[in-house]
């Protein structure tokens, strides 16, 4: 049985730890919570998994480690220094980081080589993507094992060119919700009417295409040619940038809207995750990858 080590014991951390026991992989969870075992035993029950507080423990004889701790660039090369020195040659050090740069979690790393981003969107039990980012010293083979790991864990990795801050997902992501913000901030729209349109629209529309996908369709049987050429070509409005100053007003509209606390986080990533499921199968995302992304 070929065995991961998962680094960090948050909510990303316990998913990976589902997502590969369920798998068929043994497990190793470490994380330096006096409550880890407790944690493993309640969150992680009829699995085969491991608590291991000690990361060089843990490290010892693995076969791929996955890294979900504290996004701070001190604590992760602390970490991927211990993982190096622990782990054989050939190991895949992946980062669940979905911010810092694989050059700079490798830094001064002699492992350098075998440090890969692997970002999942949360939950990565559920969710299908993995983005793929390799450093300037990521090995062609390390990026190689990666991608092959979880797509035979039936996720769809997309691995990227080169690295870049935010990667990909959360560019488009910080775009979209900047200007989600400004709609708020000027009035536009509620909190939830504009989750309700978004929902009703783009993101119905994006599970099934993607944007350029949608594109090319919009446009008729002159493609996204025709599209950018007329409609687009209207599109010429500036769309305004959010006021930082002024984010305390957006989220006091989030927490009127959904609430906060452990009771309002378990309804929410209920309803969350039942209605992922029941989209998942019809699109093609459940079990082993078919290597076509879903794509017609």
């Amino acid at each position: 049985m070929a065995v991961v080590t998962i680094v960090g014991a948050g909510v990303i951390g316990v998913s990976w730890a589902r997502l590969f026991g369920a798998a068929g992989w043994e497990v190793r969870v470490s994380d330096p919570r006096p409550d880890l075992r407790d944690l493993v035993a309640r969150e992680l029950a009829d699995l085969p998994v491991t608590a291991l507080p000690d990361l060089a423990e843990a490290a010892t004889g693995t076969d791929f480690v996955q890294e979900a701790g504290p996004e701070r660039i001190e604590v992760k090369e602390q970490m991927f220094a211990t993982l190096a020195a622990h782990t054989a040659d050939g190991v895949v050090l992946a980062s669940s980081s979905s911010s810092l740069v694989p050059s700079l979690i490798a830094r001064g790393n002699p492992a350098a080589d075998r440090i890969v981003i692997g970002h999942p969107f949360n939950p990565p039990e559920l969710m299908p993507l993995v983005e793929v980012v390799p450093g300037p010293k990521t090995s062609g083979r390390t990026a190689d094992r990666a991608v092959e790991v979880y797509r035979e864990l039936g996720k769809l990795p997309v691995r990227l060119k080169k690295e870049i801050p935010g990667f990909v997902g959360n560019r488009l992501q910080k775009v979209f919700n900047d200007q989600a913000a400004y709609l708020i901030q000027q009035g536009v729209i509620d909190v939830e009417d504009l989750d309700d349109l978004v929902r009703a629209s783009l993101g119905l529309r994006w599970a099934t295409v993607g944007p350029f996908e949608s594109g090319v369709l919009g446009g008729g049987p002159g493609g996204m040619r025709h599209l950018t050429e007329h409609v687009g070509s209207q599109l010429d409005f500036e769309t305004g940038t959010p006021d930082r100053a002024r984010m305390g007003e957006v989220l006091d509209a989030v927490e009127q809207a959904y609430g906060t606390g452990e009771p309002a986080y378990e309804r929410l990533a209920a309803l969350r995750d039942g209605r992922t499921r029941a989209v998942l199968e019809p699109l093609g995302w459940t079990g082993p990858a078919s290597g076509d992304g879903g794509r017609a």
